[in-house]
């Protein structure tokens, strides 16, 4: 994809665009208080033309896209200009212009998300519409007891229940800063920087190239959040650099593939998730990200051991002496993601700014360090490139996560307004008999074939909005649950039939999918595991408040992992591996008889 569309009008105009888009998100974290229907439907106005016009596939998909783009725009901009007056009408249209307005902004909100992400998200919320609807006529108690038009449709679009509600939100305040930040770095010497640390520190050991893309991917996703922009980024990279070294192709795919998706449950970005987790559970962010490092490294741990089993089978060698980077520009080059990282967690741990405020001082020394390169020169043309990257690549990511979440925030509002989340909530207690493990089962079901349709984010929101209440009335903590769901949300990424990561690693590679995905399988065992060892050990969670607790909780979880990897992966004789099998699962579930 082109960084910038082709002529000089139409660069000028995207450009100026996406610097407004990034100066906008920036000036509100430093320009204090702004009401909510003043800065989400503008937030919604900036991202409908990345969203709906630039990349248009056709002329019709472009003039299409630009009449609802202006329609959008419009009507956002008309709820930011009359926020004062709606605010006094508590979510009740007043005539039949209020209501086309509600219409067309609901449409809109529906068609932006169909063309980035696809049919099954936008169908999803569209059947929520017309539940809300027409519920009433249903029978029994799945049916509800109608709202008003003017009410209905009020509540959704100028009032904060629907596609102005906190999820919006979210994505205005903190989503949109830390996307913003992982643009800019990728922008300049981190993307080189990750690939160098990776491998200087795992090059030479067995099997090196592969744990060279284990290690890069948790880097790199670390900041992107993205598990497709992760494979494509490292993996251009890692998987020619497998190949050369003769290891299996479905191999290389799989690797790539797993490790590309830990970085969606590596903080401190986690595909926006951690942030939707601030909203939904009050939890403070570095909070959460205590809570979810240290089963990240759990994840990424049993990568690593599925690797080595491996590279015994095969014989994999490191990489070659003459590929790896000179000790200078390992130094070197790793300052330019140390130094905004180093800023980023002194902003949150050392002075106890906001995040959002913390990520906007990283982006100025990430900004700052975009004026040289690892030779310490700085030339204009590369600046000038880096800059127009990371603007360009920022405004893309924004108003992909925000069409994401203005669409679920629909499906959240619905809830709400009807009640539907209140008694799926009372199905799932009931037909899990009101026991927590049987309600976790169907939970996980509901997690994989949802995530299968929609991106991790809407997802996790989803689910977590209809199961999450049934499983803290089971017991569980908010924060347990919701990484619960969270990760369960992921599985999609490496499981068929729909598995991104693993199509795009096949694709890039040239290796059937359906092996890569077995691979990826067998490899990405901790992604099945560890959601179940987080709910029999809850102090894998408390590594802030109970740190040595948690520390002996993942010597038991992970010595477990390394079993059952070892098992699935190794040649041992059957029966062995299945006593390894069983003794593995045994210290994952310690946590519930010890």
């Amino acid at each position: 994809m082109e960084i910038l569309p082709k002529g000089r009008f139409a660069a000028a105009f995207w450009l100026s665009l996406a610097v407004a888009l990034v100066g906008y998100h920036l000036a509100l974290i430093f320009s204090g208080l702004v009401p909510n229907l003043v800065s989400r439907p503008l937030h919604m106005a900036f991202i409908l033309p990345f969203a709906l016009v630039l990349g248009a596939r056709s002329r019709a998909h472009w003039l299409s896209g630009i009449v609802l783009a202006a329609l959008g725009v419009a009507a956002a901009l008309w709820i930011a200009l009359n926020n004062d007056r709606l605010g006094d009408q508590y979510g009740f249209l007043e005539g039949n212009f209020q209501i086309a307005v509600a219409v067309v902004l609901l449409l809109v909100t529906l068609e932006t998300a169909r063309r980035t992400i696809g049919w099954p998200l936008p169908l999803v919320a569209l059947a929520a519409l017309l539940y809300g609807l027409y519920g009433q006529h249903i029978p029994g108690q799945f049916g509800h007891s109608g709202t008003p038009l003017e009410s209905y449709l009020g509540t959704l679009t100028i009032a904060e229940g629907g596609i102005w509600g906190s999820l919006t939100g979210v994505s205005v305040g903190v989503v949109s800063i830390f996307v913003i930040f992982g643009a800019v770095l990728n922008a300049g010497e981190a993307g080189q920087g990750f690939m160098n640390v990776a491998t200087a520190a795992a090059g030479r050991l067995k099997g090196g190239a592969a744990k060279v893309s284990v290690i890069s991917s948790a880097l790199f996703g670390s900041i992107s959040g993205s598990a497709s922009a992760n494979v494509a980024s490292t993996g251009a990279i890692t998987l020619p650099a497998m190949t050369r070294l003769g290891y299996p192709k479905r191999l290389s795919a799989a690797v790539e593939a797993v490790a590309s998706s830990g970085g969606q449950i590596m903080p401190p970005l986690m595909g926006a998730g951690a942030f939707v987790m601030v909203e939904l559970t009050g939890v403070p962010y570095t909070q959460i990200m205590a809570a979810a490092i240290l089963p990240a490294f759990l994840y990424f741990m049993a990568v690593w051991v599925g690797i080595n089993a491996y590279a015994q089978r095969y014989d994999l060698s490191g990489v070659a002496a003459e590929d790896h980077p000179a000790l200078r520009d390992v130094i070197v080059t790793s300052m330019f993601f140390l130094v905004p990282f180093a800023v980023l967690l002194w902003g949150m741990f050392g002075t106890r700014f906001t995040p959002e405020y913390s990520a906007a001082m990283a982006i100025l020394s990430g900004f700052l360090l975009l004026f040289i390169n690892g030779n310490f020169e700085s030339r204009s043309s590369q600046i000038i490139e880096r800059l127009i990257m990371a603007v360009m690549t920022a405004a893309r990511q924004v108003s992909l996560i925000a069409s994401i979440i203005l669409c679920a925030s629909i499906i959240i509002g619905v809830l709400s307004i009807t009640g539907l989340g209140v008694k799926i909530t009372s199905l799932i207690l009931e037909g899990s008999g009101g026991l927590l493990w049987p309600s976790l089962l169907l939970t996980a079901l509901a997690c994989l074939l949802l995530g299968m349709e929609v991106p991790t984010t809407a997802a996790y929101v989803i689910c977590v909005s209809v199961a999450g209440p049934a499983l803290t009335q089971l017991g569980l903590e908010p924060l347990q649950a919701h990484l619960f769901v969270f990760w369960f949300a992921l599985l999609s990424t490496i499981t068929p039939p729909v598995c991104g990561a693993v199509f795009i690693a096949a694709g890039m590679i040239g290796e059937n999918w359906l092996k890569v995905a077995l691979t990826a399988m067998a490899l990405g065992v901790g992604l099945y595991i560890i959601p179940l060892g987080m709910i029999a050990n809850p102090d894998l969670l408390r590594l802030a408040e109970s740190p040595l607790a948690a520390i002996i909780a993942v010597i038991r979880v992970g010595i477990g992992l390394i079993l059952i990897s070892n098992a699935i992966i190794g040649t041992a004789h059957p029966v062995l591996r299945l006593v390894m099998v069983a003794a593995g699962l045994l210290l994952v579930f310690s946590g519930i008889w010890i």
